[in-house]
């Protein structure tokens, strides 16, 4: 996963877009066999989609796994404790990469988590082992590596100007795989399994809202390389921004973002 400094301010910008997907995956996963199920959200940020866990299952027991101090300072000042209904929210630090189930889950999910972490479909196979029978093992990721917005980071990051700061930080392999690929894998476990791909089509409001988008996710690693220096920092995220702007023109209700997603579901027998 690159080194980077998480905002949840500014992640949280475009809130309601980046929870969209989270409700249509959250919408494919059955009903959990624990009474009361057990949740464990691998990379929950902030929290607010967590949170949303306990809308649809009121006495679970949910825990939110990141590894961003500030995120997590964010999820559980916002939304930690009890549940109205007889549940409870919690959350911890951990590493994605090496976070091993210490006990059975009902559910196991991720949203846009995995696309950060090199050889995740090696650690399907154990967290599905850790599912209560009948569980569900759940995720989301961008799929959209070659769009634009990252397409034009990574060209102007290799430029003259950046690269000897700059080429570590953007020399990314997308750890993305194809949808069958995720089929495969998970099929392979016994698991019902579903993948499927959606692209957004998202409005976004403002002067330069992709550009806004992006910092709180894509562009951290950049943010975070160029931190110590504030001009190199305004600099490239100047030339990133005319760049954008002319990929991503403004029409007369917004600029529109099209942004592709990935989608898996695997339900264990039981």
């Amino acid at each position: 996963m690159p080194a980077a400094t998480w905002d949840p301010v500014q992640y949280l910008r475009h809130a309601g877009h980046r929870a969209r997907p989270f409700a249509d995956l959250l919408a494919r996963v059955p009903e959990l066999p624990g009474k009361p199920p057990r949740i464990a959200d691998l990379g929950c940020g902030p929290g607010h989609v967590t949170a949303t866990l306990a809308d649809r299952w009121p006495d679970a027991h949910v825990t939110g796994y990141d590894n961003s101090p500030a995120m997590l300072d964010r999820a559980v000042t916002e939304h930690e404790g009890p549940t109205p209904g007889g549940g409870r929210l919690d959350f911890a630090p951990a590493d994605v990469r090496t976070w091993t189930p210490a006990e059975p889950y009902d559910l196991i999910i991720s949203n846009a988590t995995l696309q950060w972490v090199d050889g995740h479909l090696d650690r399907f196979a154990g967290w599905i082992d850790a599912l209560a029978p009948g569980g569900t093992f759940a995720f989301q990721v961008p799929d959209n590596i070659d769009a634009p917005l990252h397409a034009l980071m990574r060209e102007l990051g290799r430029s003259p100007r950046w690269r000897d700061r700059l080429g570590d930080v953007l020399r990314h392999e997308d750890s993305v795989h194809a949808p069958g690929t995720y089929l495969d894998t998970l099929a392979r476990t016994g698991c019902e399994t579903d993948v499927w791909q959606t692209t957004y089509a998202h409005i976004l409001p403002g002067e330069d809202p992709v550009l806004d988008w992006v910092k709180g996710t894509g562009l951290r690693p950049v943010l975070t390389a160029l931190a110590d220096d504030p001009a190199s920092c305004e600099a490239f995220v100047a030339e990133y921004r005319d760049l954008l702007r002319r990929a991503y023109p403004s029409a007369p209700y917004g600029t529109v973002l099209p942004f592709r997603r990935l989608f898996g579901v695997a339900r264990k027998a039981a």
